[in-house]
């Protein structure tokens, strides 16, 4: 008896509805994402087993490095137009239109009210902010300018904007720099903000 011989197909599948559903994935992805700045001081932070989320808008953030020198930056280039902008009108700080365009794109800043404009005018502003050791906003008692930038940010702001402050300090900063910087901060009544750390894994 012979055998019966199914007759093979070609199949055809459309990868159109997938390749739709891929698009929509990635625009979602582009849309929504974070894109983090450039960090050209790098700070490792410390573990530590919280989970809380730090706010991404409105949201200065203060850098001290491991050898205790001090950055500042804020979330958006149009926030930090604004600090620049005040800086301006309240006299601290002397900047041309060039200025501070310059000014709003940097992704971190840190030195001297008196050599800020000189260091808008590098090239090498990050490689500056690492190697300079006239690098980092002065914040001790003698000479405490941390809180000028910090009080500005909040006026530029204004009201309606509710400012939030985080400190990512290195884990190997001594105490007294970061007891400075809390100082600083609560002598302009800021005295709410986050510590930023790396997730430390907790073991059973």
């Amino acid at each position: 008896m012979g055998r019966f011989k199914v007759k093979k197909q070609d199949m055809f599948i459309d990868m159109t509805p997938m390749s739709d559903v891929m698009v929509l994935l990635l625009t979602f992805f582009m849309l929504t994402a974070t894109f983090v700045k450039d960090e050209p001081v790098k700070v490792n932070t410390p573990g530590s087993v919280s989970e809380i989320k730090i706010p991404e808008n409105n949201l200065l953030t203060i850098f001290v490095e491991k050898n205790g020198k001090v950055f500042m930056t804020m979330d958006s280039p149009e926030n930090m137009r604004k600090l620049g902008q005040q800086m301006i009108d309240k006299g601290a700080l002397s900047m041309n239109p060039d200025q501070l365009k310059a000014f709003s794109e940097v992704s971190m800043f840190g030195t001297p009210l008196n050599l800020t404009t000189g260091w808008l005018a590098a090239d090498n502003k990050n490689a500056m902010l690492v190697s300079d050791p006239a690098a980092g906003i002065p914040c001790d008692s003698v000479n405490d300018e941390l809180k000028i930038w910090v009080k500005a940010a909040r006026t530029a702001l204004g009201e309606g904007n509710k400012m939030r402050i985080a400190i990512k300090a290195d884990a190997n900063t001594s105490y007294k720099v970061i007891k400075n910087v809390m100082n600083s901060l609560r002598e302009v009544d800021e005295n709410r903000y986050n510590l930023i750390t790396s997730l430390k894994t907790v073991e059973n």
